[in-house]
């Protein structure tokens, strides 16, 4: 116990008092504000601030598409109305869209009949946000003159096509409801996947880097004279899973601290807001030592394998599998926390880490605690086992130089540990 010890404290300080460890910790969270700052400027730009043109043969449904259009106050269109159009009006708007004083042309016609012929003209390929507008402007439009053709007054024609907003609310077991907190759970899923997967497949690489560079110095040789291998491991992941965990509490720190603050207030704020439970808050170190124990004792066995870097590079395929399972799942996670992928997903020991917090983040109570006591005791399970395979791999593979380990030689290791 003595030596696993020295070797984790070991560890840990030589990650925290190196160079990477300090650039990660800043650059990672400014990455994240950049790209939370981009995606939500692209976001509210897309598809806004367009010079349209709409022609039909119709004026009051030409004006309807564009009153519909300007009301849209995040899109900021520019609209202009040609009706009813003739041939030579198409020629000057296509010659207005040639030389850009427009970037696009709307036109409708045949819409006194039963299926209307819609186009829209432009240079390049209209975003998802654009086509989403300007196909419920048109349909809106149609669905007023309809109306209104059948004897309707726009009054009337108003107050058939009045929408109104859902109120999703949330029962509890007990029968209570409260509101739902709308994309803010998908978006707290997505905070908390990232800030689980980084730090453990980037902290689980280096271990198995150090492994090598290790091995490759023999220094090992030195070590082994006073610590039994199972020692060096199980020190080596206590350490750099320290140092996982350091670094993501300076940045739940900051975050903290720059939340309400003039810098992060103003992109923050609107109407999504992100909650993390007490249960989530007590899940994510559990999940987060036990997932970086999984992997870091797996990729640690197989370092001890290799020979140089460029061979662990092999197994890096089989630590991205299950992280972009996790990611893949989200949207099933968002929609039914309960469907039959997602309990798998929870209990699976390489996604439990990536999806069961997140999972628990998008449930009301009462929470599936048997799941959660399965998925738990598979996760230790599962260390347990690799942990045995990794530690006899270690045992003998740090010692081997010259070529890289074959299957047969890996079973052969096996029986000699």
């Amino acid at each position: 116990m003595r030596n696993m010890l020295l070797v984790a404290r070991r560890e840990y300080l030589e990650q925290i008092r190196g160079r990477a460890f300090r650039i990660s910790t800043l650059l990672v969270p400014l990455l994240f504000v950049f790209l939370l700052g981009v995606s939500a400027f692209t976001g509210r730009k897309m598809g806004s601030g367009k010079h349209i043109a709409v022609a039909a043969d119709n004026a009051a449904l030409a004006a309807d598409i564009r009153a519909t259009l300007l009301d849209d106050k995040q899109a900021h269109f520019t609209v202009d109305t040609v009706a009813p159009f003739t041939p030579q009006d198409r020629a000057d708007l296509l010659s207005r869209l040639a030389s850009k004083s427009i970037d696009g042309v709307l036109i409708v016609e045949n819409s006194a009949s039963g299926t209307p012929k819609v186009s829209y003209l432009s240079q390049s390929s209209g975003d998802l946000m654009e086509t989403w507008r300007l196909d419920a402007a048109v349909n809106h439009g149609l669905l007023d003159l309809r109306l209104s053709q059948h004897g309707l007054t726009p009054q009337q024609v108003q107050t058939v096509v009045k929408t109104v907003t859902i109120d999703t609310l949330l029962v509890s077991g007990s029968g209570q409801t409260g509101k739902s907190q709308g994309m803010g759970p998908f978006y707290a899923a997505m905070l908390m996947t990232f800030l689980m997967t980084m730090p453990i497949l980037l902290y689980g690489m280096d271990m198995a880097r150090s492994v090598i560079e290790e091995k490759s110095s023999r220094i090992f040789e030195v070590m082994l004279a006073v610590a039994r291998p199972e020692d060096l491991l199980a020190g080596k992941l206590l350490g750099v899973g320290a140092v996982g965990l350091t670094q993501i509490a300076i940045w739940i720190a900051a975050a903290a601290l720059l939340s309400g603050s003039a810098l992060l207030g103003p992109m923050l704020s609107g109407d999504i807001k992100i909650h993390f439970s007490i249960l989530q808050a007590v899940l994510f170190p559990i999940y987060f030592i036990l997932g970086f124990f999984l992997y870091s004792a797996f990729f640690s066995g197989l370092a001890a394998t290799c020979e140089t870097a460029q061979d662990l590079q092999m197994y890096i395929t089989l630590a991205v599998i299950p992280t972009w399972t996790s990611f893949a799942i989200l949207p099933f996670l968002l929609n039914n926390p309960n469907s039959p992928w997602v309990v798998a997903a929870s209990i699976f020991p390489p996604t439990a880490p990536l999806v069961m917090v997140p999972r628990i983040g998008m449930m009301s109570v009462p929470y599936p605690w048997s799941q959660l006591a399965i998925s738990l005791a598979l996760m230790v399970l599962s260390i347990w086992v690799v942990i045995w395979f990794a530690s006899r791999l270690y045992r003998v593979g740090i010692l081997m130089y010259g070529k890289r380990a074959t299957l047969p030689e890996l079973l052969r290791w096996l029986r000699y540990s």
